[in-house]
């Protein structure tokens, strides 16, 4: 018994939960973003793609943007921005997709990040 309990606490560090973060801190933080990317109603591609409905989109799958090479195999490879996903790439965007045009240090707060990634969720299609 008490070895499935060390198993069962030891799996809850495993599996990562999807933080829940701030969406109007996100939206106040996106500031940040806003010089390359758009959201919201009639965003459009800039520098950067427009990133309405992100969360469960396919990486580099807008129609008519440029995604470097990069990109575009890292979308290749990955199935869909996850909030998990989004949040390791956010932290330091030029070393997790090696190549990217992105040129953004990153988002070093956890907080700030899981902010943004509520406000890219309350943005959807």
């Amino acid at each position: 018994m008490r070895r499935s309990v060390l198993i069962a606490a030891a799996m809850m560090f495993v599996v990562p939960a999807a933080a829940e973060g701030d969406a109007e801190k996100g939206k106040a933080s996106f500031a940040k973003c806003a010089a390359c990317h758009e959201i919201g109603p009639g965003a459009a591609n800039k520098i950067g793609p427009e990133l309405n409905g992100i969360v469960g989109r396919k990486p580099a799958a807008i129609d008519g943007f440029a995604y470097s090479k990069a990109m575009q195999e890292f979308g290749a490879a990955n199935p869909a921005w996850t909030e998990e996903l989004l949040a390791t790439y956010l932290e330091a965007p030029m070393k997790v997709v090696k190549g990217t045009k992105m040129a953004f240090a990153g988002l070093k707060k956890p907080e700030e990040r899981e902010n943004i990634i509520a406000y890219l969720k309350s943005n959807p299609q």
